[in-house]
């Protein structure tokens, strides 16, 4: 059996990966991690000789001996009853939380993709991402990551030359639908230098901006890439990210990596220990391609539905042939 993680608004690409790893004859339990909690049973029990973990929801349950993969889609943080009194909140996370741990490292015996530990330390520490990316001979921005606004303001005349743009280091948006809470990497012109003086209320990432002929999204399954290239340069909004393109014209199109690129991206995946991995790149105009950041759980149904790529498929394939 392969069990995903994954959330209860997860829909379209997790069908696919199931539809494909039932036909391929592997059972599949769909465990939400927004259930994980009070609406789920689970009991973990071990004596001199033998230990369980078992699991249920819904009336359908599983013990982690019957699961012989794993598929770390997404988690969603654990959350309260709205009817518990605020004051045992601290105490029911806590608990659950411990049980969530305690659940996981039950499942290191099994394959990964990917391993819940290094898909953590690797989205949470993006500068670390564009060092190992520049060890593998990828180029990459001009970057600073500050609380400092006179550092910021230094960065924006000396290096970036007033040509600049602002992210954050996290995600507000569990989505690409639009509909959550959303920060997209915006351009810095000189009226907006003046008023970084609250940078210090939230550390933000500055990197020169990239003269683009186009942006891509690469999906890496194991040394296999699937790539989509959007063109937004000349449109507003989405000159900046293509996340927030509006123009109906606008589209996906199939593109092909140059080899050697292939080559850096494989050795920069394996160094940093990822089976999967949505990867963000910029076509320079001057033909050179600038790395920018790699997802570990990053988004690829629109390429799927807009291209015909079958990388659920290939994820159902993968997944199996791992254990």
């Amino acid at each position: 059996m392969i069990l995903f993680l994954t959330h209860s608004e997860d829909h379209y690409t997790i069908d696919i990966v199931r539809k494909q790893c039932e036909a391929l004859g592997k059972k599949v339990f769909r465990m939400n991690t927004d259930l994980f909690s009070h609406r789920a049973r689970f009991g973990y029990s071990c004596d001199n000789s033998s230990k369980d973990l078992y699991w249920s929801v819904d009336n359908n349950s599983f013990s982690v001996r019957d699961i012989e993969a794993v598929w770390y889609r997404k988690l969603w943080a654990i959350k309260p009853p709205r009817d518990l009194a605020p004051e045992y909140h601290a105490i029911y996370l806590q608990e659950y939380q411990t049980m969530r741990n305690i659940f996981f490292a039950s499942l290191k015996h099994v394959p990964w993709m990917n391993p819940i530990a290094t898909d953590h330390a690797i989205s949470q520490d993006k500068f670390g991402q564009l060092q190992v990316a520049a060890r593998h001979g990828l180029d990459i921005p001009k970057s600073l990551f500050t609380n400092d606004p006179d550092r910021a303001r230094e960065f924006f005349y000396r290096e970036c030359r007033k040509k600049m743009i602002v992210k954050l280091h996290g995600s507000l948006s569990r989505s690409m639908r639009g509909d959550t809470p959303f920060f997209p990497t915006t351009a810095i012109e000189e009226k907006d230098v003046e008023r970084l003086d609250v940078l210090p209320l939230c550390p933000m990432i500055f990197q020169e901006m990239i003269p683009k002929s186009y942006e891509l999204r690469i999906i890496y399954i194991d040394g296999m890439f699937y790539t989509g290239k959007i063109n937004t340069s000349n449109t507003m909004p989405g000159n900046t990210d293509w996340r927030t393109a509006t123009a109906p014209d606008i589209a996906w199109e199939p593109y092909t990596l140059p080899e050697t690129i292939c080559k850096c991206l494989t050795a920069m995946m394996r160094e940093m220990g990822l089976f999967f991995g949505a990867l963000d790149m910029i076509r320079h105009q001057n033909g050179s391609y600038i790395f920018l950041e790699v997802n570990p759980q990053g988004e690829w149904g629109m390429l799927q539905r807009d291209l015909q790529y079958p990388i659920g498929e290939t994820i159902a394939k993968k997944l199996i042939a791992g254990i």
